[in-house]
């Protein structure tokens, strides 16, 4: 239940504040939202405020911002067709009932003979008694199909109407927001845990681990392992991973007095599948605003590296599919962070957070990155893509991405469960 609850709070989070990103700039940039998602799939739950429909769908497996302009428009009317017109105060159509109209008695029938929803704005029909009058049109009137209303979008508050910063900014914000909360989160992390200090001392000693029956101390100065001079946290917890189940005498200074203690750190995973060394200690912190705030920037630049340094090795040839995870080895990569405490749970949510704003800025189609891309190109030759060809390649782009989610996460089931 822990590892469930972990992991909807930690993919709200991140999900949420990504499009919310998306969200803000696009409606700072005029551009008429019609919904805000968590997930996708079938809608679990819905509420509108003002024109933005937010709702929570079944596959946990992202969310969008749904902008006007960016699909089709769903309800196309033709010359000949009969629609009722429902008219606001000032005598513009509010209201466009496209079926069912006995149900909205107070709607005027008409048969329309030309309409324009994007930039005029109007509706030229005939009324019951023959008359061709044309009817201005509200910029935020709705149509109504099945009892159900959608506002129209005039071109002004489309998507490709904004200018090409403001367009690139919608589509940034997303993976922006992710580097912003990673920097949140860790700047909390270190008020409230402290700020890691580089020093070869021993901040804390854990339950879990077998520094504790070895007879490590909090505040334990290690002047040596093995006779290796140290200096640094870094250089100590780097002997240590690199010497699982092996012997090491810890040369350390406790009260004035030297001691030397023998400990054989336990074999764990590691980052990239290999076996490393622990033995359950945590390093030295000092508590500091300024320093905090360091520590977030600086600690989502390193989560950034090594994100890199992974992708890199697509291109080394020393990428493994064991180097990825997908939705199951997350839940319990979560679990496990989740099982560690708060603090290593906020650590961990940090790294997601930067890992998903990475990944979404990669030049691939369907993601922020390909999106971008397209932008980019249209500003290099001062014309936009074809709109159907770029959806196109978005649309096999989104295929292609279900399929490596699909691969990557039998892989997780294997590596877990098999």
């Amino acid at each position: 239940m822990q590892t469930i609850l972990a992991v909807v709070v930690i993919f709200g989070l991140l999900v949420s504040i990504h499009e919310w990103g998306h969200l803000y700039f696009a409606k700072r940039a005029g551009i008429l939202c019609r919904e805000f998602a968590i997930g996708f799939g079938p809608k679990i739950y819905s509420f509108k405020k003002n024109e933005t429909v937010y709702t929570i769908r079944l596959l946990p497996l992202g969310g969008f911002v749904r902008m006007a302009g960016e699909d089709p428009e769903m309800i196309n009317i033709k010359p000949g067709y009969e629609i009722g017109l429902v008219f606001n105060e000032m005598n513009k159509v509010s209201r466009i009932i496209i079926n069912n109209k006995s149900k909205h008695p107070e709607a005027h029938v008409v048969q329309v003979e030309r309409i324009d929803l994007e930039k005029e704005l109007f509706i030229e029909a005939y009324n019951q008694d023959g008359e061709l009058i044309r009817y201005e049109i509200d910029d935020r009137a709705h149509f109504i199909q099945d009892e159900e209303a959608t506002q129209i979008a005039p071109w002004n508050r489309q998507f490709g109407s904004k200018s090409v910063g403001q367009r690139a900014m919608a589509i940034f914000a997303g993976p922006l927001m992710n580097f912003v909360l990673a920097i949140v989160i860790l700047i909390a992390y270190a008020l409230m845990q402290g700020m890691p200090v580089d020093e070869a001392r021993i901040g804390d000693v854990t339950e879990d681990g077998v520094a504790l029956s070895a007879g490590l101390q909090k505040d334990d100065v290690v002047l040596s392992i093995n006779n290796q001079p140290l200096s640094t946290w870094e250089e100590m917890t780097s002997l240590i991973q690199q010497h699982p189940n092996e012997e090491l005498i810890f040369e350390i200074e406790r009260d004035g007095q030297t001691l030397a203690i023998p400990v054989v750190p336990e074999a764990r995973e590691g980052q990239f599948g290999e076996e490393e060394g622990f033995v359950g200690i945590r390093g030295p912190t000092e508590f500091s605003l300024i320093g905090a705030v360091q520590f977030g920037f600086t600690q989502t630049y390193l989560f950034a590296s090594m994100i890199f340094e992974v992708l890199g090795m697509l291109f080394t040839g020393e990428f493994k599919l064991d180097y990825v995870s997908g939705p199951v080895g997350i839940y319990n990569y979560t679990g496990e962070a989740a099982a560690m405490g708060i603090y290593v749970l906020m650590h961990w949510t940090a790294a997601l957070s930067v890992n998903l704003g990475i990944i979404n800025l990669l030049p691939l189609p369907a993601m922020d990155g390909g999106r971008l891309t397209f932008i980019g190109l249209e500003a290099l030759r001062g014309k936009p893509i074809d709109p159907h060809k770029e959806g196109f390649v978005h649309f096999i782009g989104f295929v292609l991405l279900m399929l490596l989610v699909i691969v990557v996460t039998w892989n997780d089931i294997t590596t877990f469960f098999m």
